[in-house]
C-alpha cells in the first residue's frame, strides 16, 4: 500500500484525478503504475515488462525506480512491505 508521496501532484493524481501537477500524457501509464504499487508487497512487484525497474543509487540509496516516459521515473522506497516516498521525477 501507498503510505506516503514526495510530490504533490502525484498524490492529488493518485486521490483524486487531477492532473495539474504531472504532465497529461503521462497520467495513463502513471495510473497503471500507481495502482500496482499500492497493490504491491516489494519491489520486485513492480518489474512489469517495459517499466524497466532499477534500484537507484546516491542519495536515493533504497529507492527504486520504474520508467513513465523519456527520463520521467516513478520512485519509490518500500518499508515493511509499504511504499513510501513516493516520487514523480525527471532524475537525469
Amino acid at each position: 500500500m501507498i503510505k506516503s508521496f514526495r510530490q504533490r501532484g502525484l498524490e492529488k493524481f493518485f486521490r483524486t484525478g487531477s492532473k495539474a501537477g504531472i504532465q497529461p500524457k503521462h497520467a495513463s501509464k502513471l495510473r497503471l503504475q500507481l495502482f500496482a504499487l499500492d497493490n504491491a508487497r516489494q519491489a520486485a512487484d513492480m518489474n512489469a515488462p517495459g517499466w524497466k525497474l532499477h534500484p537507484l543509487a546516491g542519495e536515493l540509496k533504497d529507492h527504486w525506480a520504474v520508467s513513465v516516459s523519456g527520463n520521467w521515473r516513478l520512485t519509490f522506497k518500500f518499508e515493511d512491505e509499504d511504499a513510501v516516498l513516493v516520487d514523480y521525477r525527471d532524475y537525469h
